[in-house]
């Protein structure tokens, strides 16, 4: 990576938190969607970023955001799992598209189809980790899985509408 795109990845990161801890912290839609965008500062970094800086950059900005909803390490453990899986699901969808050479995530390069396969299960995932540690029992297991595919979809649908309005 140049300099150029370690300032705009850098500056994204920023704009990212600042969004999440700002403004998205008291958005809620209908008491059961939460907006968590803060993760797409991990999901939209270009594909060769180093394995163990992605986790030690997942697990700062999770715990980034502990501190500002005083959360104990819940966004941390969300994020570090979904930093951990992210090469994982990129080798996956990079070897059955046949396109190794493309390094670059983002929705004009990947198509909305393509980005949507990309995003939405990793954005799930980071939801339900989150949902499911906040829980911490069976009782209401009906209204956390609302809760997680809801929050999934505005969040999804929240980054989505970032990148459209972006040039990248």
């Amino acid at each position: 990576m140049s300099l150029r795109e370690i300032i705009q990845y850098s500056l994204w990161f920023l704009l990212y938190m600042v969004l999440q801890v700002l403004i998205l912290r008291n958005i809620v839609l209908f008491n059961y969607s939460f907006c968590f965008v803060y993760v797409a500062a991990i999901l939209l970094l270009p594909a060769e970023v180093n394995r163990t800086f992605l986790l030690f950059l997942g697990f700062a900005s999770g715990l980034l955001v502990d501190v500002f909803y005083n959360t104990l390490g819940m966004h941390a453990a969300a994020t570090l799992l979904v930093a951990y899986l992210r090469p994982f699901w990129i080798q996956l969808q990079l070897e059955t598209k046949g396109s190794a050479d493309r390094v670059e995530i983002s929705l004009s390069e990947l198509g909305m189809a393509g980005y949507l396969t990309y995003l939405f299960p990793l954005v799930l995932v980071h939801h339900a980790m989150l949902f499911f540690v906040e829980m911490s029992h069976f009782g209401m297991f009906g209204y956390t899985l609302l809760r997680i595919f809801a929050s999934a979809l505005f969040t999804t649908f929240l980054i989505v509408v970032i990148q459209l309005f972006t040039k990248r």
